[in-house]
């Protein structure tokens, strides 16, 4: 199949005509019964599937937990481990695409525990640092 077009290269007009040497090409479309999808498994579990380990879902966040809002990794700690913090104040940094996203202290007190070190990968809702 051939198609002609005009292409224009710093200011200069060309008429070109192309064609598609592919085969089948002059399908816009495939032919019915030309393509083989499967059937979906049927529902419930595979006897034939191995038995896997339920994930480990993360703890529930108390109120003094600095939790990560976002997945990411661990850019900059900003505290530590004693140390008293006001409520706002940036614990630590997380970087998610190109982004850095400060993490605040939900509330005053001070800090009992780092859960994480700079470079470790994050997921949201995951317990970052406990504020008492």
């Amino acid at each position: 199949m051939e198609r002609k077009f005009r292409i224009t290269v710093e200011g200069k007009a060309y008429d070109v005509t192309v064609e598609d040497l592919s085969e089948g090409s002059n399908m816009l479309y495939p032919q019915p019964g030309s393509m083989h999808v499967p059937s979906p498994p049927p529902p419930g579990p595979s006897p034939a599937a191995a038995p896997r380990a339920a994930a480990a879902s993360p703890a529930p966040a108390g109120a003094g937990d600095v939790v990560a809002t976002l997945g990411g990794v661990v850019e900059s700690i900003a505290v530590a481990v004693g140390q008293a913090v006001n409520q706002g104040d940036k614990v630590l940094v997380l970087e998610a695409m190109k982004m850095n996203s400060p993490m605040i202290a939900p509330r005053a007190g001070k800090v009992l525990s780092i859960a994480v070190k700079v470079g470790d990968a994050v997921e949201p809702g995951q317990v970052l640092a406990t504020i008492g």
